[in-house]
């Protein structure tokens, strides 16, 4: 790893923190008491919320500086978490990956987005009213979310076109830019544009353009044709147990909410955002630059990224995700270059309340 690699010739680590069920990795000894008191915090909640597994990873100031998992990838068959290697579903910040891949056509005058979809997916229905990708992007669009059981998709879809088709004959839920509705259909939308403006296959757009240069060597869509990768297992709560939660397929939101990741390849991700090497500063403060309604309110969403305030009144952005088996948090205080990371192998747990209570360790 590229992190450990500097940190080796920096020769400012020593090994810590091995215990039974937790991956270690090199740490500064300066934040020796800080991770530890955090650690005592994340442990009592994984106990307390009955988690199977959890990967975490914190990035301050340039530095991994803590990487852990905590219980297991695979309940019955005893395998341990791996902050590096175990690959968790991250739900939506599929989208914040999918907003860099946008960012990057952006930049180069490859796409506008303020144009009509149509001009990038032309067989997408005209609506009430023209609707733009910015519109979409910042979930104003009017497109409606999951209906029904569709969250549960076990479908196939053989490309991102085909699965517009769960969706895009739909009426729009009000005239575009009125209200503030979240989707990730209108993220497939999105991807379909994309692989207009790029002449590329969305999934092999991505790799190319946003998981090579940002270094994630472990970020995939969550293709079930691709069985041999490393994912956890996925579980759902019934009754205070874990049990297996039932198979989906991914392929209906790839670019909304199909991809796996491990927590130190999101941290790549956002050190590549902080650093400026994967987009432009300006073209990242377009993206983080939220929605503003029709009365003045902003939707605290920009473009792919969640963007607000903590209790402390710090500025974050970042997003979170919830899947089929799987709850995350992607988290980035920008001003204090900090980046926390949590992935959890189970449908509804608190990843996101957790990330910003290991930030507050950190932040104070």
């Amino acid at each position: 790893m590229k992190f450990l690699s500097f940190l080796l010739l920096c020769g400012l680590r020593t090994l810590s923190y091995a215990q039974p069920g937790i991956t270690a990795i090199e740490i500064d000894s300066s934040y020796d008491t800080l991770i530890t008191h955090t650690r005592q915090l994340v442990q009592r909640e994984c106990t307390k919320q009955n988690y199977p597994g959890l990967a975490i990873a914190v990035w301050q100031q340039g530095e991994l500086i803590w990487s852990e998992g905590f219980g297991y990838a695979n309940v019955s068959d005893s395998v341990k978490v791996d902050p590096a290697n175990s690959l968790f579903r991250i739900g939506s910040i599929s989208k914040t990956l999918t907003a860099a891949g946008l960012a990057k056509l952006v930049e180069r005058g490859a796409f506008d987005l303020d144009a009509p979809v149509q001009k990038y997916v032309p067989d997408f229905p005209l609506k009430k009213w023209p609707v733009t990708t910015r519109q979409v992007a910042h979930h104003v669009a009017g497109i409606r979310h999951y209906n029904g059981l569709e969250f549960f998709s076990n479908t196939n879809y053989s490309s991102v076109r085909d699965a517009l088709e769960v969706f895009m004959h739909d009426t729009l839920l009000f005239m575009p830019g009125e209200k503030y509705s979240y989707s990730s259909y209108g993220w497939n939308l999105v991807s379909a544009a994309m692989e207009a403006a790029s002449g590329k296959n969305f999934l092999e757009y991505m790799q190319a353009e946003v998981f090579i240069p940002a270094h994630m060597k472990n970020t995939y869509p969550d293709d079930i044709k691709m069985p041999y990768l490393p994912r956890v297992s996925f579980y759902n709560l019934l009754s205070d147990s874990n049990v297996v939660a039932p198979q989906v397929d991914n392929s209906i939101k790839w670019a909304g909410g199909g991809f796996l990741s491990t927590a130190e390849d999101l941290v790549h991700f956002g050190e590549a955002i902080l650093d400026h090497d994967l987009i432009h500063e300006e073209t990242t403060r377009l993206f983080w630059t939220t929605a503003s309604l029709p009365n003045g309110n902003s939707t605290n969403y920009g473009l792919g990224w969640a963007t607000n305030e903590d209790k402390r009144g710090r500025q974050w952005v970042g997003h979170s995700g919830g899947s089929v088996g799987g709850s995350s948090m992607f988290l980035v205080y920008p001003e204090q270059r900090l980046i926390v990371v949590t992935l959890v192998n189970r449908s509804q747990a608190r990843a996101q309340d957790l990330a910003f209570t290991i930030a507050d360790q950190f932040l104070n």
